[in-house]
């Protein structure tokens, strides 16, 4: 396909894989706040003999050219399972970028939308990934701070580009930070050990690699019913579970991580937060060898600035109080090994669930990111 002198190829071959993963590494190599990552984790997500999620998506990459140079590529997925369980026929996209011309950004979502049009879909929507665990949300606000590992960065221009195509705002996720106290608030203490003993609940302690594996698909799992009701969501499969636990791991300190526990040893809340990475990945350069591992390894042993990857409370157990026994718990270690501020997951604006665990603590804004959507 050739549109005023830019040419969309679908990618096919390892080489052209590679090409696609590779891009942003040259558009946003003058941009500090823009977080590069790892090449082969994104490769194992592109790719259908690699990635979980092709038992239920589909998906076509394709790239932009003018004469030889790339300047530009998309991903169109189609979430199966997410159509079926909300009753859509919706084509998505991510793993969008592009340079500032209206041509290039025009070629890439017609082709997306040529897709969708050939399989009688009604809705193009994105930017999102192939389930809730992977990036998504362009950014609308906050670019002059430094993009979180797990989120998106992009130029200002991106949204000028799509809504001149004539895409419009369906959902925002807000991120924000919280600065963490010297000490910790008493009602946060006291209601916390309320919550304690009114249902029972317990904070798991440190436990065993194998053991940690066990609690992490039980969090998944508490995952999965904690967030079912959100914007898009489909549950994610064991094997899906399976290969983040691989991933995440090893990059996870349990001092930071909260785990509660119902009387019967069921994971009922969680939240997950890890030293962030942001600087390392970006001294990698999108490789682990040889000294990305030795980048990351130093940042995960500095407790200043935390990210939050993820926090819920499943249904049964929302508004009673367990986000004081999250805290309660966090809050103590983040005094002992000198944590000054954590910025938070990114939280869908409609889930009230999630931004009320937050109450305890004066939050800031920080960044904000966005799903445009168009019907066809």
């Amino acid at each position: 396909m050739k549109n005023n002198g830019v040419t969309i190829k679908e990618v096919l071959t390892a080489k052209e894989h590679l090409s696609f993963v590779q891009f942003p590494e040259k558009l946003y190599r003058d941009e500090p706040n823009w977080v590069c990552p790892i090449r082969w984790d994104e490769l194992n997500i592109l790719r259908k003999d690699r990635n979980p999620s092709y038992e239920y998506c589909d998906s076509k990459l394709f790239l932009a050219f003018k004469g030889e140079e790339i300047v530009g590529r998309v991903a169109a997925i189609i979430n199966h399972k997410s159509n079926s369980a909300w009753g859509e026929k919706r084509m998505r996209f991510g793993w969008i970028d592009f340079i500032d011309d209206a041509d290039v950004s025009g070629a890439l979502m017609a082709k997306v939308e040529e897709w969708a049009a050939e399989l009688s879909f009604e809705i193009v929507s994105g930017p999102q990934g192939f389930n809730d665990l992977d990036k998504q949300g362009m950014l609308v606000e906050g670019f002059e701070n430094l993009s979180t590992s797990q989120t998106i960065y992009n130029f200002p221009y991106y949204v000028t580009h799509l809504e001149s195509l004539g895409y419009s705002k369906e959902v925002d996720w807000s991120q924000r930070t919280l600065n963490i106290p010297d000490k910790v608030p008493e009602k946060l203490a006291a209601f916390s050990q309320i919550v304690k003993d009114r249902y029972g609940v317990k904070i798991l302690g440190k436990v065993s690699s194998r053991k940690l594996r066990h609690y992490g698909r039980e969090l998944f799992k508490a995952y999965n019913r904690s967030y079912t009701p959100l914007y898009c969501f489909n549950t994610v499969t064991e094997r899906e579970i399976e290969g983040v636990l691989k991933q995440f791991i090893p990059m996870v300190d349990q001092k930071f991580l909260s785990i509660v526990l119902d009387k019967e040893d069921r994971v009922v809340a969680f939240a997950v937060t890890i030293p962030t990475i942001s600087k390392a990945l970006n001294k990698a350069k999108g490789r682990l060898l040889p000294m990305g591992i030795i980048h990351i390894k130093r940042a995960l042993m500095k407790y200043e600035l935390l990210d939050m990857y993820i926090i819920g409370v499943v249904p049964e157990y929302q508004n009673k109080g367990l986000n004081a026994v999250i805290f309660h718990h966090l809050h103590q270690n983040f005094i002992k090994y000198g944590v000054k501020k954590v910025i938070a997951y990114p939280q869908l604006e409609s889930n009230t669930a999630v931004i009320r665990l937050f109450d305890y603590y004066p939050m800031e804004p920080y960044m904000v990111r966005r799903c445009v959507c168009k019907k066809l």
